[in-house]
């Protein structure tokens, strides 16, 4: 898998990756969501998340029979919004399956402590301005991605794991303790 530097942690790749990795794309997208209703048998799938800036949480099922509970996602569109802003955006529940897939994997029920979800634009270039780590293209902007941590796990072995799955991008931030999951291209930075 590819590795990116750290000042490129959540950019949105360019014309010619996308396109050079379009087919690659769809293939993979059609064999996680096969890998991820094949793992779960169709059984509804849960989180459970800490928005440790707002101390607020959801928990609870996110997708059940075949489809998305629209009334979960919203809730986790609030729970995972720009608290500096009080800015929510829909989410890509493509980044809710990433998570509920890493958490299965690491048979983690204690849930997630999320750092950071939505940004708003104006957050964004702000946080660009005091750290070459956080992209000015980041799909923290899009909601597609969510910086986490997992109750009682190895932030390494998180990431590790999760770049395994080739599901989206994964940055590791170790100094801080947390990892970067996205539902963008596969990739990986630490």
């Amino acid at each position: 898998m590819p590795r990116m530097p750290a000042c490129a942690c959540c950019a949105v790749p360019g014309r010619r990756l996308i396109l050079r990795a379009g087919a690659g794309l769809l293939c993979a997208a059609i064999g996680a969501g096969t890998s991820l209703a094949q793992a779960t048998g169709g059984e509804p799938r849960r989180l459970r998340i800490h928005r440790l800036a707002t101390e607020e949480a959801f928990e609870g099922v996110y997708w059940r029979d075949g489809r998305y509970d629209r009334e979960a996602l919203r809730q986790l569109d609030w729970v995972l919004r720009d608290p500096s802003r009080g800015e929510a955006t829909p989410m890509d529940p493509r980044l809710f399956d990433v998570l509920y897939a890493v958490a299965e994997e690491m048979e983690a029920g204690e849930g997630y402590q999320v750092i950071s979800g939505y940004r708003a634009p104006e957050t964004n270039a702000a946080r660009a301005r005091e750290s070459r780590r956080v992209s000015r293209a980041s799909l923290h902007m899009s909601g597609m991605a969510a910086d986490v941590r997992l109750v009682g796990r190895d932030s390494l072995g998180m990431a590790r794991l999760a770049a395994e799955m080739q599901m989206g991008g994964v940055g590791l931030y170790r100094r801080d303790g947390f990892v970067h999951l996205d539902c963008g291209p596969a990739r990986r930075w630490s």
